[in-house]
């Protein structure tokens, strides 16, 4: 029996096969492993992570690449932090002005790419640095939040039979990641994120909106990033200008684990999620094992990020080869 496979499936089904034979191995390992709490737990422990990565994947599907996320998740989270304890804001109008703020950083970085030429990967690190460097500028301590409303809010939860709580930033990245499931698949600004990753000459040949969308996905990202920001501060109860360091190196490689190519116009948000969670479970694997340093979940995860990139690489190459049929035989 023959079962045929498109090829730009292939990277996303390996992400999924590798996410089961982790989860399911470190079960066998730890039987106290698999079981509900520690799976809300994943959830609970990587949301602002998986918000952040789901910006991501649309800028790398655009062709495009984000060094800002770490720094924007600093910035936001300090700043939300001092309008509510410093200056005495609402939390609400706090958050709404972190959230406007990681918007216009990202649509002001889209703007240059677009307009100027400029390459992403300068642009956005300069982005870093200015981030950073304002997250440092308003505390370079830690703000604690003590507001009642603020704190009531973080507290809310759903309660499950087992006294298992969903708190809520585990429902704002859900509504995150089915919002991104239905923009990147079922809308036209998806479906133009796709063409300009595939190639941005075509889209633009064919009548596309390549300089909107452009901007579009790193005004999103900009915004995602923010709200990255604001989901940490919600689970740390503070907000400080070193948090965040390194983010946008673990946003990408869940977006590349996950399946989406690096030269973009091919990828899923749903590889993204499980890209996630993987990172989540060599986390809580290397926590229930105890002997083991911290630092193993960098070195598991760039051995992971190789062996995509090589996937992806060897894709590439048999597509080119194999033009006229796009799918391969098992």
């Amino acid at each position: 029996m023959k079962i045929k496979i498109d090829r730009k499936y292939i990277p996303v089904i390996a992400t999924f096969l590798v996410a089961l034979l982790l989860y399911c191995g470190v079960g066998i390992r730890y039987p106290g492993f698999m079981t509900f709490r520690v799976f809300v737990n994943f959830f609970i422990d990587n949301a602002y992570l998986g918000i952040a990565a789901i910006g991501m994947t649309f800028v790398i599907l655009s062709g495009g690449i984000d060094l800002s996320v770490g720094s924007m998740v600093a910035f936001t989270g300090v700043l939300t932090a001092f309008l509510i304890e410093k200056q005495g804001l609402h939390p609400l109008m706090a958050i709404v002005i972190s959230l406007g703020c990681g918007s216009l950083i990202g649509y002001v970085m889209g703007c240059l790419i677009h307009y100027f030429k400029s390459a992403p990967f300068i642009v956005t690190l300069t982005g870093m640095f200015f981030c950073r460097g304002l997250a440092n500028l308003i505390s370079l301590e830690s703000i604690p939040i003590y507001n009642p409303v603020f704190k009531s809010f973080v507290r809310l939860a759903v309660e499950l039979p087992g006294r298992i709580k969903i708190p809520a930033i585990v429902f704002i990245f859900l509504l995150v990641f089915i919002a991104a499931i239905y923009i990147a698949h079922f809308t036209k600004f998806g479906r133009n994120v796709y063409a300009l990753g595939g190639s941005s000459q075509s889209a633009l040949l064919m009548g596309l909106p390549v300089g909107r969308t452009r901007i579009a996905v790193y005004a999103l990202s900009g915004f995602l990033s923010a709200l990255a920001g604001v989901v940490f501060t919600m689970y740390t109860s503070a907000g400080y200008g070193l948090s965040g360091l390194g983010m946008e190196m673990e946003a990408i490689a869940s977006v590349v684990i996950g399946g989406t190519l690096l030269t973009g116009g091919v990828g899923y948000v749903a590889g993204t999620l499980v890209g996630v969670l993987i990172q989540a479970i060599i986390q809580t694997f290397i926590t229930f094992d105890g002997t083991l340093s911290s630092w193993w979940t960098k070195i598991a995860i760039g051995l992971l990020l190789l062996i995509f990139i090589l996937l992806q690489r060897f894709i590439s190459q048999a597509s080119r080869i194999s033009k006229p049929t796009e799918t391969v035989n098992i």
